[in-house]
């Protein structure tokens, strides 16, 4: 694959990445309440693992080869993290860590917790965002010395790598910093409100740009 591709999709899958929403809120209740983070992460993991799957299988080249369809799920995924990010901004939230406010299955320190994660991650819509409208803009069709399900394998499986790694920290963290420090965590809330938006906007401004 293409160095400056490769390098460009990794620039924005970790932007994406970084971006709290349901995987961050997962881990960081798993973390808190059960203290469980690598289980918690490879159960997220592994749902990315079917998105990749069936992103190989052919999926992201049928979006890829869609320029109307592939528009259309850019706009509506960038609506959907610009009306996220507007809502944690509206609402920043605390985890509540102690308070018998997190969900309940963030108290089950057992193999249900990687069940979890994988349901989690697999309907995640950041997820389906990433893989059906992200992805196939980095794809080679034409000209490329790898098939292209290799390198959509390839672009999946460095997004799974990204997710281990950013969500293994995030989970740590949580467990030493947010429990004891509420301030700093509606400080991490409002900053991933405002981080959604501007992904939102930019995956937006983007695509119309593209008409």
């Amino acid at each position: 694959m293409d160095s400056g591709l490769l390098f460009s999709f990794l620039a924005v899958d970790l932007l994406l990445v970084c971006v709290p929403g349901a995987d961050w809120a997962y881990v960081i209740s798993a973390a808190l309440r059960t203290g469980s983070v690598t289980r918690a992460v490879a159960g997220l993991v592994s749902g990315y693992a079917v998105h990749t799957a069936l992103a190989t299988a052919g999926l992201a080249v049928l979006v890829a080869g869609s320029p109307r369809l592939l528009t259309a799920l850019t706009v509506a995924g960038a609506g959907y993290l610009l009306w996220l990010g507007w809502s944690v901004l509206r609402r920043p939230a605390v985890p509540g860590a102690g308070t018998g406010t997190a969900p309940s299955w963030a108290d089950e320190a057992t193999p249900r917790l990687f069940l979890r994660g994988a349901t989690i991650s697999g309907l995640n819509p950041k997820g389906l965002l990433l893989y059906l409208s992200v992805l196939p803009q980095f794809l080679t069709l034409r000209g490329a010395h790898l098939p292209v399900p290799v390198q959509t394998a390839a672009l999946g499986l460095l997004h799974m790598a990204c997710c281990a790694a950013v969500y293994l920290s995030v989970g740590v963290l949580a467990r030493a910093l947010l429990a004891a420090r509420p301030a700093a965590a509606r400080a991490v809330t409002r900053t991933s409100g405002a981080a959604m938006l501007g992904i939102g906007a930019f995956l937006l401004v983007e695509r119309l740009a593209t008409l």
